[in-house]
């Protein structure tokens, strides 16, 4: 099985990083590409364009390839909200060619890459490439970010931030994680400005490193994809204003579990065995399906932190078992302490 090529877009909020995507997904051609967005308290990808970008087969729901993360700043919450979408996702990868991640105008592009080297994630993606998206309008009036109190409105907003990054750190290591930049809004300096930005860019970035003018996000594909960079290989080339922060070994932390049982389990007292683990594991994620006696459908466990939310979706299948399969996400769990408590439950 061949690992999902990944794209990380990353920039400063109003860049062009949403505009860039919504072209690319509207001029596929015939990729079945599948998107990550991580923007605060908005909605990155409207329906409008869900309905036209035309990503997926006709009999596919196109909501299936879009996955908004907005509980806060990606690089903060990456064990907790970018994890569990990627394992969502690497179930399917026989039916995507590539992946987009557009990050939070406030997210350090490093933390993120780096988790492409936890191995249930590095067996089925590796990062294709980093693309920087800068707002040249912005560079030419003498700021890195054409609203800076809409940026500062969204750090305060976000309440998993961890990091206090200055500004120009935080355009440096966007810089400095890329693979290529993209110029926008270029259309809106005087020509002696973008050739000035343009050189200034150049002396900023890793030898080899491009940067290429983007009007309305209207770049070919083929400029944007396919770089084969395997970044998390090598992001020994690409300083960080954070690199001691970052220093942290995943390998081993974060884990995934799965439980099965044959019996049949009361939803309510369910619930309240799988709060008390949760109390007693770092656990981020808890999904699943449950047997239900005397009901003839399927129940939907699906847990975050002490938060559980329950529905039945269907019939159970004449063909199938009736069992209870739950997968638990989080670090360094022990399968057979979860499912013994669990067991003991029934």
């Amino acid at each position: 099985m061949h690992k999902i090529p990944v794209t990380v877009i990353t920039g400063f909020l109003g860049a062009g990083k949403t505009t860039l995507i919504r072209h690319l997904l509207q001029n596929n051609q015939k990729r079945r590409i599948a998107v990550i967005v991580n923007e605060f308290g908005e909605v990155g990808i409207d329906g409008e364009l869900l309905r036209d970008c035309q990503i997926c087969d006709e009999e596919d729901n196109p909501q299936n390839n879009i996955f908004e993360l907005t509980n806060g700043c990606l690089c903060c919450t990456v064990q907790e909200e970018f994890f569990p979408t990627m394992q969502q996702l690497l179930e399917r990868r026989e039916s995507i060619d590539c992946m987009l991640i557009e990050t939070s105008g406030l997210a350090l592009p490093k933390p993120l890459v780096q988790a492409f080297r936890w191995p249930e994630i590095r067996n089925g993606a590796t990062v294709d490439g980093v693309v920087t998206v800068v707002d040249c309008q912005a560079l030419a009036s003498g700021t890195l970010v054409g609203d800076l109190d809409a940026l500062e409105a969204q750090r305060k907003a976000d309440p998993n931030l961890e990091h206090e990054t200055p500004i120009e750190e935080l355009f440096e290591d966007q810089l400095a994680c890329a693979d290529l930049v993209l110029l926008t809004k270029t259309d809106l300096v005087e020509t002696s400005q973008l050739t000035q930005i343009q050189e200034w860019l150049k002396q900023e970035l890793r030898p080899g490193v491009k940067v290429v003018s983007c009007y309305q996000g209207e770049i070919n594909p083929d400029i944007l994809l396919g770089f084969n960079a395997a970044v998390e290989d090598n992001l020994e080339s690409r300083p960080s204003h954070h690199d001691e922060e970052e220093e942290h070994d995943h390998d081993e932390e974060i884990n995934s579990i799965q439980v099965i049982f044959d019996q049949a389990f009361d939803p309510k007292s369910l619930i309240e065995t799988l709060k008390k683990i949760v109390e007693n594991n770092e656990i981020y994620r808890i999904k699943g399906f449950v047997n239900v006696s005397n009901k003839p459908m399927r129940l939907v466990l699906q847990g975050v932190g002490d938060r559980f939310d329950t529905f039945y979706d269907r019939l159970w299948k004449a063909n199938e078992p009736r069992q209870t399969r739950l997968v638990f996400i989080g670090c360094q769990l022990d399968q057979t302490e979860i499912q013994s408590k669990l067991k003991h439950q029934i």
